[in-house]
């Protein structure tokens, strides 16, 4: 697999990925927004949103722990992951919605920094009349970052990383050692005190869950790790459950140190709480510009990988956006356009109304990430051997909760996010038609779905009522006439199962091996233009004979046994048709019903009339030749045409037949009308012959019955004469069937 970002100077260790996941999670929203949430759902909801918060990115962390160590994680993180995994079409509609994510992050990390400088806002203000607004904090926050970025890099982002982290945990120490305010003196814990116009708790949810996201950050460095299968797990999940814990500790300092009214009307309650208040604005800032950098490090990267799989329409904007600059490979343009997205974001100042958007293109992301995982262990797929095992039930678990919250979030958001998808989804095809849109997962679970279903049908109890057509067909002259493929593809379009083996006489060698490979991609690749349901394969055999004995033996491709084999010869040129009847004794021991197809340059007409040729001697083939005409006229190809039956009996016997068979196409159900019933009293000097060429010289496909006592008889005689008219169809049932009446 190629390399997206070929970084041979990659030099971190798993150190980078957990302070960049951790000062991530311990970011704006834990200072800004938690006393909001214990306001509004009290202590129990908080611990709520913490829970389902985390069975949504513990899953997705043992997923990209997973998913790591079981494939190289080039650069792109989790991009790279799902693009690998569901193919670049799907991959690349996920990894847009994530670089989007990542890149409104860095507005979302922005606008929370200028709420750390209320004090300074207040303090200029009030000493002197200096107004200095958050949005003007927050754009040159952004223009700070961008200067530093695009002439340092990641390296400088590692190296501020580290004192960022460090003033983070001080904040954090000083908040837990603090004493409770004035008004919650005395008050004691209160589990479920609330204030009274409180919001919902999928709202609250909603504005919190992207303290929780940071986890994944460190993913995103995948491409400047020395060794991602091992820093990238070990990094994620000790983040993850790091921050699941300090949120528990920070959930319940903050209910037992300030009242609802305080929590929910002042986001920094942090600071009237800790011991030294100033440390918590710091950490605040601290927090911020921590999560901006590993943003504005990881969302370049994302878009740099996108653009190195030529994902989007121009051929020139992929270039241009995966121009790397100086030794490290810094994604230089990707980066600038990160930062321009992220001054629109800036300029709409709202945190909730960002932390909203973030959430939703996380929870696609994340149950997207978790789906693959759920796939990958559904499909058993021996190439899958990561040396970090999740469960499939937790895996399932949280692909499930991410729907299930968005929707509970906000349906418009999540509808709208579902539409993007689809949007981006479309785009990629189009523009990029050689990407696979799905991917060896995917067939991975076809594939395991289909095991278990055989063995179901297998093993379960055959019902000899409900018969269906499983047809095999052996044949050498697909390239020559395509008849017997053709009507093989009408018997299996939706009633019944087909499988065409194109004989290749001759002994198996490697030069016959590999004749048989390319032909059987011709004849994949001809099916797939008629869009056929018949499973193709070759047979190579010394002899038909051979081949015929090998062909009745192999199970059908439905799990259920053949119970049907087809031949074809040309009428015209009847040379393979003694090869047919030679063999027939072979097929008599399997007790398969028999088709021989006769066809001709007239072929199937036009699709109008199937015609129903019943006769005294084969009376035991009349109910095959009649579910097997109505299974035919079920496909779209013969979507106008009618069936007839013409029945030759003795002049006595006609009219107790009649009404025998008419009750029968009643009660069957079968789409044959009255009108369409034929009674024909046989005179003993016309030949069934002469009448069937007579009456079905317009026909477009004709059945007649043959029995092997009669073919015994008359050899290849009984397969001759009918020139003149179209397709023939002789069957012969090696038992009776019956057609199901109603009760």
């Amino acid at each position: 697999m190629r390399e997206l970002i070929n970084n041979s100077r990659a030099k971190f260790g798993t150190a980078p990925v957990f302070f960049t996941a951790i000062s991530t999670i311990l970011g704006a929203i834990m200072f800004l927004r938690f006393g909001y949430a214990v306001a509004n759902v009290g202590f129990m909801g908080t611990l709520m949103i913490i829970l389902f918060g985390h069975l949504v990115t513990i899953p997705t962390g043992m997923a990209i722990a997973e998913i790591a160590t079981n494939q190289r994680v080039r650069g792109g993180g989790e991009y790279y992951i799902i693009s690998r995994s569901f193919g670049i079409n799907i991959g690349a509609a996920i990894g847009i919605a994530l670089y989007l994510s990542q890149a409104i992050s860095v507005a979302f990390y922005l606008i929370a920094f200028a709420e750390a400088f209320d004090p300074v806002i207040v303090w200029l203000q009030t000493n002197y009349d200096f107004v200095l607004t958050k949005r003007m904090i927050s754009v040159g926050a952004l223009l700070v970052v961008a200067i530093l970025m695009l002439t340092k890099g990641a390296n400088l982002g590692m190296s501020a990383l580290y004192g960022v982290v460090a003033i983070l945990f001080v904040s954090l120490i000083s908040f837990f050692m603090g004493e409770p305010t004035v008004a919650a003196s005395g008050i004691g814990f209160h589990f479920y005190s609330t204030v009274e116009d409180k919001d919902n708790f999928f709202m609250v949810f909603a504005i919190v869950f992207p303290a929780f996201t940071g986890m994944t950050a460190g993913v995103g460095l995948s491409g400047d790790l020395k060794n991602p299968q091992k820093s990238i797990p070990i990094g994620t999940l000790l983040a993850t459950f790091s921050g699941l814990i300090i949120y528990v500790f920070i959930a319940y300092k903050l209910t037992t140190s300030a009242t609802v009214d305080e929590l929910n009307n002042d986001q920094l309650i942090m600071q009237r709480i800790a011991s030294w208040g100033l440390i918590i604005p710091i950490g605040l800032a601290a927090a911020t510009i921590s999560s901006t950098l590993g943003s504005i490090m990881v969302a370049p990267r994302t878009l740099q990988a996108l653009s190195q799989d030529k994902v989007f329409p121009s051929l020139s904007l992929n270039k241009w956006l995966s121009k790397a600059k100086g030794g490290n490979n810094e994604p230089f343009n990707a980066t600038m356009l990160t930062l321009g997205i992220a001054a629109i974001f800036v300029a709409m100042g709202s945190v909730n109304t960002v932390a909203i958007i973030i959430s939703m293109f996380f929870m696609v992301t994340y149950g997207a990430i978790c789906l693959i995982s759920f796939l990958n262990h559904f499909a058993a797929d021996p190439a899958y051997r990561p040396d970090f095992k999740s469960k499939w039930y937790i895996s399932l678990l949280g692909f499930l909760l991410t729907n299930f919250l968005m929707f509970k979030m906000d349906p418009v958001y999540a509808f709208a996010s579902i539409i993007v998808m689809v949007g981006l989804y479309f785009m990629v095809a189009k523009t990029r038609k050689n990407f696979s849109g799905m991917s060896k997962v995917f067939q991975g679970v076809i594939y395991q779905m289909n095991r278990r279903l055989q063995v179901f049908i297998q093993s379960s109890e055959k019902d000899n009522d409900n018969w269906r057509p499983s047809v095999i067909c052996l044949s050498p002259d697909f390239f020559k006439r395509p008849a017997a493929f053709t009507l093989m593809s009408w018997l299996s379009f939706r009633s019944g199962f087909g499988t065409y083996l194109h004989f290749i006489e001759g002994y198996l060698s490697k030069d016959k091996n590999r004749e048989a490979k390319e032909t059987l991609d011709r004849l994949i690749k001809m099916a797939g233009v008629n869009k056929s349901n018949v499973f193709l394969d070759t047979l190579i055999s010394p002899s038909f004979t051979s081949a015929v004995a090998q062909a009745i033996q192999l199970p059908s491709v439905s799990g259920k046994e053949t119970n049907t084999i087809l031949f074809e010869y040309a009428r015209d040129a009847p040379e393979f048709l003694p090869a047919i009847i030679q063999n027939l004794s072979l097929v008599k021991a399997t007790n398969y019903d028999v088709c021989v197809l006769s066809s001709t340059q007239k072929n199937f007409g036009v699709k109008n009339t199937i015609h129903i040729w019943l006769t005294p001697n084969d009376l035991e083939n009349a109910a095959l030749m009649i579910l097997l005409g109505y299974v035919i006229i079920g496909h779209p190809d013969w979507k106008r045409a009618s069936l007839k039956i013409t029945a030759l009996f003795p002049e006595d016997e006609i009219s107790e037949y009649e009404v025998k068979l008419k009750e029968m196409i009643k009660l069957g159900r079968l789409p044959v009308s009255p009108h369409n019933i034929e009674l024909i009293e046989q005179k003993e000097d016309v030949s069934v012959k002469e009448i069937v060429l007579q009456k079905s010289k317009d026909d477009d496909l004709i059945f007649l019955g043959f029995g092997y006592k009669e073919l015994k008889q008359k050899g290849e005689e009984l397969f001759a004469g009918y020139d003149g008219i179209g397709n023939i169809l002789f069957v012969h049932a090696a038992t009776e069937h019956t057609i199901n009446y109603d009760e």
